[in-house]
């Protein structure tokens, strides 16, 4: 009786640990992990997604793209199985993602992350399924109100960026450069503080969140917004997975990535880049950097050269067979939507 006890309990323990399946998922991104979206949304939502799964599931997070590859393969590292997931920006692969490009132009989104990323979503639903059917899509956003840093006083007027080197990180950041009078030199974040202690820029356009973390209170003098409540550009980025890692996962366990999935967990992303907007901005202030706003008259200039840059973006997605303007006036009407709370 005792060994049918022993038999029946050993059998029992065995079956559980079936069902009770471990599974490591290793998410890679190119950041500091002090720098806002790791810090206020990628370990937050590993801590979650852990929790939640009864500690089933275990994520690991790896920064500065330690398991390997560049930014601009993340996508690609994904899709390979290199690594299980990861953040990604599509524009780092320019004309690879063409639709991505609109949230990214000038003063089309507000200076709300969180804003912008339910929009993010909600465009991205409509449009943009098809192009990123390859990976398992758990969170699509924007970060917050692009700035202009410089070494070197703000500029005033758009004749003071006549000539300067300055770093873009997307197409359509680089094509309101070029407008600018600026010298466009296009690059992944990681390269920003190296090009600019060398000399090889100016200075570039990036968040408040991101300059901490990038020393740009040691790198630039000055930090130059735009008036008004729309950001001079933004970044459209992915949070996503491995299908197959994805699809291989039981029924419950999916449940637990797709309950921090979405438009909720796209806002989240946002928030951290909110957060992380006020903590670089008081990094820069304590350093004693120029905090800078251009005036309403030259943000109406800027914004008359940003609109000829939609039009020429327009009339380029027109030629690749592409609803150019409907993707525009979608994506404001989405944008408008986010803002107002509907």
């Amino acid at each position: 009786m005792t060994r049918y006890w022993l038999t029946t309990a050993l059998a029992l323990t065995l079956a559980t640990g079936a069902a009770a399946q471990e599974v490591t998922l290793r998410f890679q991104h190119f950041v500091s992990p002090n720098s806002a979206n790791p810090a206020h949304f990628i370990e937050p939502w590993a801590e979650k997604v852990e929790k939640e799964s009864g500690g089933r599931i275990k994520v690991e997070i790896y920064p500065f793209m330690q398991l390997g590859g560049t930014a601009p393969e993340q996508y690609d590292l994904i899709v390979d199985g290199v690594i299980d997931g990861g953040w990604v920006i599509p524009g780092y692969q320019a004309g690879r993602f063409p639709e991505t490009e609109v949230l990214e132009l000038p003063f089309m989104v507000t200076k709300s992350a969180e804003e912008a990323s339910v929009a993010a979503w909600t465009f991205t639903q409509k449009y943009l399924t098809d192009d990123f059917a390859d990976v398992h899509l758990i969170a699509a956003h924007m970060h917050g109100r692009g700035l202009i840093h410089m070494k070197g006083d703000a500029p005033e007027t758009v004749d003071d960026l006549q000539g300067k080197k300055l770093r873009g990180p997307s197409r359509p950041a680089t094509l309101l450069l070029e407008k600018l009078g600026a010298v466009p030199i296009g690059m992944p974040v990681p390269q920003f503080p190296e090009a600019l202690s060398k000399g090889v820029l100016d200075g570039g356009v990036i968040t408040w969140e991101m300059s901490p973390s990038l020393k740009l209170d040691e790198l630039t003098d000055s930090h130059t917004d735009v008036a008004g409540d729309k950001s001079l550009y933004n970044l459209f980025f992915i949070w996503g997975m491995n299908k197959d890692v994805y699809d291989s996962l039981p029924d419950d366990l999916k449940a637990v990535i797709d309950a921090n999935s979405g438009l909720e967990t796209s806002a989240w992303a946002g928030r951290a880049h909110d957060t992380g907007d006020a903590e670089g901005r008081a990094v820069m202030e304590a350093a004693g950097n120029q905090i800078a706003t251009l005036s309403e008259e030259e943000t109406a200039h800027i914004r008359e050269l940003g609109d000829e840059v939609i039009d020429e973006w327009i009339a380029d997605m027109d030629a690749k067979g592409l609803p150019g303007r409907q993707l525009v006036d979608d994506a404001r009407a989405m944008v408008a939507a986010a803002a107002s709370g509907n």
